[in-house]
């Protein structure tokens, strides 16, 4: 019975990977808008979810006055914070370049607010890496 279940974990591992056509447009749409990639795979009622809550998380962000990160370096500390904030902004796909695009830009204000409001934008970009590894599973067949 144990040799059983070793060979068909054998046989999983030596399954091609899934091609780059199959997985490849869904990934790119749900990194591009929330929602949009599990929308692509039948999957609205997740679409619908993932639309509102990172949507509204950033826009929550933006209201907040939240700061978008950028790249910048200077001690190990500091490089480590402005590239992984900057990662997670990125993560939001159009929403962060639509904001860029329409002139949204914050200093870094002294308060609670606009610390959350960045903080928001971060987690909503990290919330949407999230969602882009879940359309990854979905289109591979490796989660159902």
């Amino acid at each position: 019975m144990a040799a059983k279940k070793t060979s068909s974990a054998a046989d999983k591992s030596r399954n091609p990977l899934a091609s780059v056509e199959k997985w490849a447009p869904p990934v790119f749409l749900a990194w591009l808008f929330p929602g949009v990639g599990h929308f692509y795979l039948n999957r609205r009622k997740h679409a619908a979810l993932l639309l509102f809550s990172i949507t509204g998380m950033f826009v929550l962000g933006l209201m907040m006055r939240g700061r978008m990160f950028e790249p910048e370096s200077g001690n190990l500390f500091n490089t480590v914070v402005n590239y992984g904030g900057y990662f997670g902004d990125l993560c939001n796909g159009a929403l962060y370049f639509l904001a860029g695009w329409l002139g949204y830009s914050q200093e870094t204000l002294p308060g609670a607010m606009p610390d959350y409001g960045t903080k928001f934008l971060v987690c909503a970009g990290l919330l949407n890496l999230l969602a882009i590894v879940d359309v990854y599973e979905i289109a591979t067949g490796a989660k159902e």
